[in-house]
This record gives C-alpha cells, structure tokens and sequence, in this order.
C-alpha cells in the first residue's frame, strides 16, 4: 500500500512540475512591446528661422528601449508639408538630400541626430513666419501608432545656403543640394 501510494504521490508531483515550467516561461511574441514613444527623449530640439517657403527641424532623438522605434512621419502646425530627409550620395558621388524612404529608425538604446547637412526634418509650405525666439511644435509619428510631441525654439542660422534641385530657393542647412527626383511627391521650391 504504502507503494501505491509513493507512486502516487511521484506522478502528481511530476505533473506538477511540468505544469509549472509551462507557466514560468512566456515566449517573447506573446510579451507586448513598449510603445514607441515610451522610451523617446529628445535633446537640443531647434528649428532654422524663416519667413516664408521652407525650414528645417534638427536635435538628437534618443531611444531608451529595448526595441528598435521607427518615426514614419511629421507633422507640423506650422507646415503644410513636412518630410523626413537623409543625406545619399548620388550617381556622380555627390551628397544630396532627399526625402527618407520608410522613416527613421533608431535602434533600441541608440540616438539619432538631425543636423544641417544631414538627416532631418523638412518644413516645406510654412504657414507663418518661424521668427527667431518663437517655438515650433512637431509630432513625431511613429510605426506603432503611437506619437511624441516636441517643442523646439526658432533660432537664426547662416548655414551654407544649399541650393534645392530645381529650384532657385536657397536653404541654410548644409553645403549640399537638394535631390527631389527621387520622392513620391512633387513640391514647387
């Protein structure tokens, strides 16, 4: 008797470990992600004073997370059309900006740094002068749906005034031109 019942006892307490190894681990797909804009800082935000036309918004997004963030889009009260633009070279070698096909994507525990000449966010359409000493407010959109707004001051910048491809506007931003050849959508610079 007394083994029937050692032999009990073993088979339950068998199961019950293996009922319990099941439960401590979870996969990771079914571990929900942490929203993008959860683990995004944004430091030295700024943006280029301008009366009319174009701008440009630069600073450095930091990601907190664990998980890569993608930013996917803009938007701006003070814009009728914002873009996400990088610097390529072109076919002679050049370096040229044009808009960023797919967004921004900033690894987890990395930073990306929008500056003059290099990736950043374009202000085309201004609805209203962008005075030095004012703000600027954006949203950042992000491919989880999720979205981050910034404030960022307007200040004066003598930059290289880069000539935009096609166009005779001139941009402090860097000493390159602007290549629109390549975006989805046509702008009238």
């Amino acid at each position: 008797m007394k083994t029937h019942f050692a032999l009990r006892t073993t088979t339950l307490l068998a199961a019950s470990v293996i009922a319990l190894a099941g439960c401590a681990s979870t996969p990771a797909a079914d571990v929900p992600a942490t929203p993008a804009n959860s683990s995004i800082t944004v430091s030295d935000p700024w943006v280029k004073a301008a009366t009319e036309g174009m701008s440009a918004g630069f600073g450095t997004i930091k990601n907190d997370g664990d998980q890569d963030v993608t930013i996917t889009a803009v938007t701006s009260p003070v814009s009728a059309d914002v873009e996400l633009h990088e610097s390529v070279p072109n076919e002679a070698g050049a370096m040229v900006m044009r808009e960023k096909t797919g967004g921004f994507t900033i690894p987890a525990h990395s930073e990306l740094s929008l500056e003059p000449g290099g990736n950043h966010i374009m202000l085309m359409d201004l609805t209203e002068p962008l005075q030095p000493g004012n703000d600027a407010s954006m949203i950042l959109e992000f491919s989880d749906d999720t979205s981050f707004e910034i404030t960022a001051p307007v200040k004066d910048f003598a930059g290289a005034n880069e000539t935009y491809e096609g166009s005779g506007d001139d941009m402090d931003h860097g000493d390159m031109e602007m290549d629109h050849s390549s975006s989805e959508s046509a702008h009238d610079h």
